[in-house]
């Protein structure tokens, strides 16, 4: 478990409010959601299909289960055994996009479409984890794009070369890695449609994914019956892991104040 001091903090909301003021700037509504999801709501998008490595669940104890437990086991608990715990209702998302497009369900939007971010704490169940580039819990913050195809795609693209600006301004080099979406079926149209078009591109530093850009055609506005005009909505997002972006910075400039400073000095 790794621990945030507070120039690192510093250095993690300056990061954050450059990220804001990229949302303010198209117009995106700012919203706080519930760290957890329920679970029938994540299967909704065949999530644990797709990502079954990853999941994490947040169970209730039984509490007289957890008595009869404590009343024989060693202490400190070292692990709380599934046998005491209740059927999880609840799960521990991945990604902060999905709460958006839940939230949005049945709605019926503008035809143009419109933008939303939020700074969600997400978790992964990796197989190893890595200071922080690789935590269990981790900030990412989202600007995401709700409404008609083109509105979606102008979004990736707008998305893409404002980061591209910014990684230059900070002197930072990047590639731009071309990756697959697993939430659509590898034998589907949508699917052979993405190798056409790419749907998931990251921004790689020093072998980092430190965001990415992500087009989901109308697969969460299907799922979640959201409409844009007379159309099924397409979404696309643009997504950064904020820690990721604290230890890139700072293995850039040397120092997290050295850091600090050229965040801050961002026009």
């Amino acid at each position: 478990m790794r621990v945030l001091d507070g120039g690192q903090l510093r250095l993690l909301r300056a990061v954050d409010a450059v990220f804001r003021r990229l949302g303010d700037g198209w117009g995106a509504a700012e919203f706080r959601f519930p760290f957890l999801l329920r679970t029938r709501d994540l299967d909704t998008f065949d999530y644990y299909d797709n990502f079954p490595h990853l999941g994490l669940a947040a169970a209730r104890l039984d509490p007289e289960r957890v008595g009869t437990l404590l009343a024989t086991a060693s202490r400190p608990l070292e692990q709380v055994p599934a046998d005491v715990m209740r059927s999880a209702e609840f799960a521990l998302p991945s990604a902060a996009c999905y709460a958006i497009y839940l939230d949005l369900a049945g709605s019926v939007l503008p035809a143009g479409g419109v933008l939303r971010t939020t700074l969600g704490t997400c978790f992964r169940n990796e197989d190893h984890y890595d200071g922080l580039q690789r935590l269990l819990g981790f900030s990412m913050r989202e600007i995401v794009f709700i409404g008609q195809e083109e509105g979606a795609k102008q979004h990736l693209g707008r998305a893409k070369d404002a980061v591209l600006a910014l990684l230059a301004e900070l002197g930072l080099e990047v590639k731009l890695e071309v990756a697959t979406d697993p939430f659509f079926d590898k034998n589907s149209g949508k699917a052979k449609m993405q190798r056409l078009f790419p749907v998931k591109e990251e921004f790689v530093v020093d072998g980092l994914a430190i965001g990415s850009v992500n087009y989901h055609r109308n697969f969460f506005g299907e799922r979640c019956d959201i409409r844009a005009g007379d159309d099924t909505a397409h979404t696309s997002c643009l997504a950064f892991g904020v820690e990721r972006w604290v230890h890139t910075l700072t293995a850039r400039f040397g120092s997290v104040e050295a850091a600090l400073s050229a965040v801050e000095s961002l026009g």
